[in-house]
């Protein structure tokens, strides 16, 4: 096999820069559920501490 590993990878850079996006989606939407979740935590707990508003 010449080159190995690294001659691979130099011939075949855009797997490289797949890999990196799919690193950084993965981040992405791995941030956005936290967000989420820690969202929907905060949304009930203020639904609990807030009295019922009355309609004028």
């Amino acid at each position: 096999m010449e080159g190995g590993f690294f001659g691979f990878l130099e011939k075949n850079s855009i797997y490289i820069v797949m890999f990196i996006v799919l690193v950084v989606w993965l981040g992405i939407f791995l941030f956005m559920q936290n967000t989420d979740k820690r969202l929907k935590e905060i949304e009930k707990e203020l639904g609990e501490n807030k009295p019922a508003r009355k309609e004028n």
